[in-house]
């Protein structure tokens, strides 16, 4: 019996010698190899990568617009903030008095006051948003990841284009997937219908654990190098013979994580990744002894390593109003100002800052987004309920021109004025930095061509 890493769970769960490994075929659905060598193939259609790298900074619950990026101090009383409005970097843009960190590195961003998905229920706002593509229907709480809703996420779409590298893949999510009360995944977290060998790699953890440590990227006690070497001799003759098989639909499921799981135990670099210890105690006090903070971090660490897209997802705070998160239905204002905006706040300066310092800034994209924004009224729960009418994100740093805002809302921060951003254009800026073209063609299920996203790449904020 050969006990090697991942049926398919977390990897941050841990390793257990009694996982054995499961043989079956490659899946049959989503692009094959010769769609994607003919593609590579036509890489001159493809713009000029401004960024090697993407961090997404995804904060679950939605961020209100009107504390955040879109201010209104002289709108009506209920859409004004009581955190009051600072200055930032960017001449003439102020923005939400909660953000003195961030305030300073404006000329880094470019800020989007005008997004909208038209949708106000988290999993189907947030499919829209992770993926570029609405839900059918819109609105539609708690939706589960099932056809006709799977689209592959922007995360996937990397994978399809970008190979792993350095015993890390292209695309990972971290420390927890996203999911509505009662663990209710989001749709468009995955690949979709191209398959699960193009899913993002999911870590479920908690950097800032004092005792924190993957056990699946260490050797089990009885498990030495020579072993694993040989275990991985046994794996590529495993993948030789199902390369034979692939054709037949009788072959059964081979499940691909596990070659990935050991590509990455057998990699001394990607380990290493993981090992905050490597951090001074400053640079992880910078980024904040927080859940997220820490997730942040290791994100830099796992671009600094190799992979190509981090998505770090905002957990709820056990403990706190609106269990920690930014769904502020209630207290909205107390959550803000005792820990929602200062974990934020702290813990993206300090990535800007820190990218900058490293000299990675202009070659790594971060996204500051989540799936909607906040209503312009103040309910009577001191909170403020879902809005994905008008919204604001942020992009920074690779591809991105400093120092811009697009879009304009009217004065209750509540509908879009100018330049209307959906989804799909944010999305097919994302793929423009990367230097991959929003209209490479991919094939569905049924086999019939698409491109990666429909969206219009945002011009006026491309450097």
């Amino acid at each position: 019996m050969l006990n090697l890493i991942d049926d398919g769970l977390p990897l941050c769960d841990g390793i257990s010698r009694r996982t054995m490994l499961r043989v079956g075929s490659l899946g049959l659905g989503g692009l094959t190899l010769p769609q994607l060598l003919a593609q590579r193939a036509s890489a001159n259609d493809n713009p000029p990568a401004k960024a090697k790298n993407v961090i997404l900074f995804w904060l679950t619950g939605g961020v209100p617009q009107h504390d955040t990026w879109d201010p209104k101090p002289n709108g009506p009383d209920a859409a004004r903030t009581p955190f009051g409005v600072i200055p930032t970097s960017t001449p003439g843009l102020h923005i939400g008095g909660l953000m003195p960190k961030t305030a300073q590195l404006t000329h880094h961003m470019a800020v989007i006051r005008s997004m909208s998905t038209g949708d106000n229920a988290h999993s189907s706002s947030g499919y829209q948003m992770l993926t570029g593509v609405p839900h059918i229907p819109l609105s539609r709480e708690n939706a589960l990841p099932e056809a006709p809703n799977d689209w592959p996420s922007l995360d996937a779409m990397i994978r399809t284009q970008i190979q792993n590298k350095q015993g890390l893949p292209s695309a990972i999510t971290l420390p927890k997937h996203i999911a509505n009360v009662g663990d209710k995944t989001w749709p468009g977290q995955d690949a979709g219908f191209l398959g699960r060998q193009y899913d993002p790699w999911l870590l479920d953890c908690d950097p800032s654990a004092k005792d924190f440590q993957i056990p699946a990227l260490s050797l089990p006690e009885d498990v030495s190098q020579v072993r694993l070497d040989r275990r991985l001799g046994l794996l590529q003759q495993v993948d030789r013979h199902l390369n034979k098989l692939d054709q037949h639909a009788s072959a059964e499921k081979y499940d691909l994580r596990t070659s990935q799981a050991i590509e990455l135990l057998a990699g001394e670099g990607a380990r290493q990744a993981f090992d905050l210890t490597q951090e001074s105690d400053q640079m992880r006090d910078r980024y904040g002894r927080t859940k997220f903070g820490h997730s942040v971090l290791l994100a830099r660490r796992l671009i600094e390593a190799g992979s190509t897209l981090v998505h770090v997802n905002w957990q709820r705070i056990e403990g706190k109003e609106n269990n920690g998160g930014w769904d502020t239905h209630k207290k909205h204002n107390e959550s803000l100002k005792g820990w929602l905006m200062p974990i934020m706040d702290q813990s993206f300066s300090a990535l800007i800052e820190d990218l900058e310092q490293r000299g990675m800034l202009d070659e790594t994209l971060v996204a500051w987004v989540g799936e909607f924004g906040h209503t312009p009224k103040i309910n009577a729960r001191a909170g403020r309920d879902h809005w994905g009418r008008a919204f604001s994100i942020a992009l920074a740093g690779g591809g991105i021109q400093g120092g811009t805002v697009i879009g304009k809302t009217d004065k209750q921060a509540g509908q879009v004025e100018e330049d209307l951003v959906r989804p799909a254009d944010y999305i097919a800026t994302v793929l423009h930095c990367l230097g991959i073209s929003p209209e490479t063609i991919i094939h569905d299920a049924q086999g019939r061509p698409i491109p990666l996203s429909r969206g219009k790449v945002i011009d006026s904020i491309v450097a």
